[in-house]
């Protein structure tokens, strides 16, 4: 009985979840409508729909990634150079780019399981097409087609979770969505080096079609269909302006310290991006209907938790791109072991759901995030005193609490972002929360390699020693700054957050 008053609870919620303010609500007459609505807000599908979720982010976050060892492989199949692939990687980065913005239209319009489930065919199919490929234009192709794939998984599978959950359940759900973003980026060089060594590169590619055809399967049986009964039109000139800027700046970030871009071209780059950002800025304010609506960073909760995170990734983003260096050139480890030294840092990351709960309803966000920040920079730090001579049981325990700080982390700053979002906003905040923390992963990894360039310098980088002496200046560099980002979430009440964590209503 009580099951059944929650789920009649829950279909009448769903149903006004996305009305104009100005519209009424009537109970309607017919009952066959609900019974769909009540199956898929029972326990089973709360219980299912984080693990369909977490794993088709899995799968987009792992593939971000998981090509970068196979590049030297591919470059030989196909018989070029590897630096000449380089757009194999970029071209992903910026399907994402151009692809996340769109995303939640696409939602509101046609419903979260229908775009869910053509995001997991599309990238499946690019999967194989990226395996199937005969020559690097076939590759870039299929990789970009892969990328606009990922792109509606993230934004799409985090509404699905905000409108399916009540805020009071909202961060248990979360700790599950956001341990492939920690994790994938981590496990993805070691994965694709082990692929590479026992199989071929086309493997890397092939291992989505059966993880695409079960995710498929329980989209079908678990994800909520959840469609906008207000159907705004797109945004053309927004989408436009919007996804040229940040496209041309993730490509800027992602191959900045690796190619030898001469700094004029930098900074044009640099310069039109930031311009057509600053166009949508202008377009956005006097648009009725613009594609991200930027007047939800009045919110103060979303604004700390979305631009805060910019902040700290900066130092944390870095650590997939630096951590390896450390390992392979100035300890000489092979690539097997580097890789399971990324290892505890993922096995702490999906440890931490056990505790960030209860953690957060006990001191709340601001002092979890303050103090966890500082936590964050130190980890960093700590890294500037390991060298080869160096325990690796001592590396895996500090890698250890930094996968659980990192994860905590992150884990508050998401479900923190929507504590103060209305229902009627909650696609266009995901769809916001989304495309920022993509440009900030590319914030982090050229963060990373930008201050380890300097202080490399004009160091040959097959001498350990000086490499591990420059690395160990970077990981203190990106600790300072880290450590120093927790300033921002000073600006947090003590109370910020509680209807997530305690599930009060705030006023």
């Amino acid at each position: 009985m009580r099951v059944q008053i929650a789920a009649r609870s829950y279909s009448h919620q769903s149903r006004i979840i996305d009305q104009p303010e100005s519209a009424t609500y009537e109970e309607p007459h017919h009952e066959a409508p609900t019974d769909r609505v009540d199956i898929l807000s029972s326990s089973v599908t709360k219980r299912f729909l984080p693990w369909v979720v977490a794993a088709a982010l899995f799968m987009e976050q792992l593939d971000a990634t998981i090509v970068n060892t196979a590049i030297p492989s591919i470059a030989a199949s196909f018989d070029v150079t590897p630096l000449s692939l380089k757009s194999v990687v970029s071209s992903y980065i910026l399907a994402l780019a151009v692809g996340i913005p769109v995303s939640g239209w696409m939602a509101d319009r046609f419903g979260t399981r229908r775009v869910f489930s053509i995001a997991i065919i599309v990238f499946t199919i690019a999967s194989v097409l990226c395996g199937l490929a005969v020559n690097p234009e076939m590759m870039v192709a299929a990789r970009m087609l892969q990328g606009l794939g990922g792109a509606m998984m993230m934004p799409v599978g985090r509404l699905a979770i905000i409108r399916t959950f009540p805020k009071s359940e909202l961060l248990g759900a979360m700790n599950f969505v956001i341990i492939p973003a920690l994790i994938g980026p981590l496990l993805g060089p070691t994965v694709g080096g082990l692929i590479v060594h026992w199989f071929s590169w086309r493997y890397i590619f092939f291992i989505n079609v059966p993880v695409g055809i079960i995710a498929l399967v329980l989209v079908y049986r678990y994800m909520p269909d959840h469609a906008s009964e207000h159907k705004r039109p797109l945004d053309v000139p927004g989408l436009i302006l919007f996804s040229s800027g940040t496209a041309l700046l993730s490509w800027l970030l992602e191959v900045f310290g690796e190619h030898t871009l001469a700094p004029m071209t930098a900074l044009a780059v640099l310069c039109v991006s930031l311009g057509l950002l600053l166009a949508y800025a202008i377009h956005a304010s006097n648009a009725q209907f613009p594609l991200l609506r930027l007047g939800l960073f009045r919110i103060r909760t979303f604004r700390i938790s979305v631009l805060g995170g910019f902040v700290t990734r900066m130092g944390f983003g870095g650590l997939p791109f630096l951590l390896p260096l450390l390992y392979q050139v100035g300890m000489g480890l092979p690539a097997w072991k580097s890789g399971l030294l990324m290892m505890p840092s993922a096995i702490a990351a999906m440890g931490m759901k056990l505790f960030a709960q209860r953690l957060l309803k006990r001191f709340g966000y601001r002092q979890i995030l303050i103090v966890n920040t500082v936590c964050i920079g130190v980890t960093i730090a700590s890294f500037s005193q390991v060298d080869s001579a160096t325990p690796l049981a001592a590396i895996a325990a500090l890698g250890l609490m930094q996968g659980f700080f990192a994860s905590m982390q992150f884990s508050s700053m998401n479900s923190l972002a929507y504590a103060d979002i209305d229902a009627k906003d909650s696609s266009m905040a995901s769809t916001m929360s989304s495309s920022f923390q993509q440009l900030s992963m590319s914030f982090g990894l050229a963060a990373g390699s930008l201050v380890a360039g300097w202080y490399l310098g004009n160091v040959v980088k097959t001498e350990p020693v000086l490499v591990t002496n420059a690395l160990h200046h970077a990981f203190l560099t990106l600790g300072v700054i880290t450590a120093a980002s927790s300033f921002v979430f000073l600006r947090l009440k003590s109370n910020d957050g509680e209807s997530i964590s305690r599930g009060v209503v705030a006023e």
